[in-house]
């Protein structure tokens, strides 16, 4: 049976599945697809707290529904860095980044067209949970490879030590599940 750890996130109670990372540590799932009123509350909260930015940048998946209620609500683009290269991509930007919620290393992505989105502007990078880091170290780069600037980092949860970080923005912390 499914163990479930209970906590409000953007003010907003809600029950995330515990998942097995390996046998010394769970973590609560949080998933943000579906839940339209988490998203929109969290854009809109995580809005009133950001930096001053131009463009949003998030990783492909879980990140693009904050990303894009976040440019809805504040009127401006966002950009998905992608797992995988399309047919229609040209001029490809890519970083490599190992993530807590994957079993192996991923690549992103970014077109050239997106890139030159990001040139020049300043950047603020999203995302639906903070943990390691690393999708962050992965995003930052790609802002520094297309000529931009990042301006911010935010997420609607910092998880684990995320949670002690001052140089990131988000709404609640999120306890890691160690196991004996």
């Amino acid at each position: 049976m499914a163990e479930f750890y209970e906590m409000t996130v953007a003010g907003l109670p809600r029950k995330l599945k515990k998942c097995a990372v390996n046998d010394k540590l769970d973590i609560a799932a949080f998933i943000m697809f579906s839940d339209v009123e988490v998203t929109v509350e969290s854009a809109k909260q995580l809005l009133a707290k950001v930096p001053e930015f131009d463009v949003i940048l998030t990783a492909e998946s879980k990140g693009i529904p904050l990303a894009y209620e976040m440019a809805r609500q504040s009127g401006r683009t966002y950009v998905v860095a992608r797992k995988s290269v399309k047919l229609y991509m040209q001029d490809v930007l890519s970083v490599e980044v190992k993530s807590i919620t994957t079993a192996q290393p991923q690549v992103l992505h970014l077109d050239g067209d997106k890139a030159a989105l990001l040139a020049g502007q300043r950047v603020l990078i999203v995302d639906d949970v903070i943990s390691t880091g690393e999708s962050l170290r992965a995003l930052e780069a790609l802002v520094r490879e297309a000529g931009g600037t990042v301006a911010g980092e935010a997420a609607v949860l910092a998880e684990g030590d995320a949670a002690e970080r001052e140089d990131i923005v988000f709404l609640d912390p999120l306890p890691l599940f160690f196991k004996d």
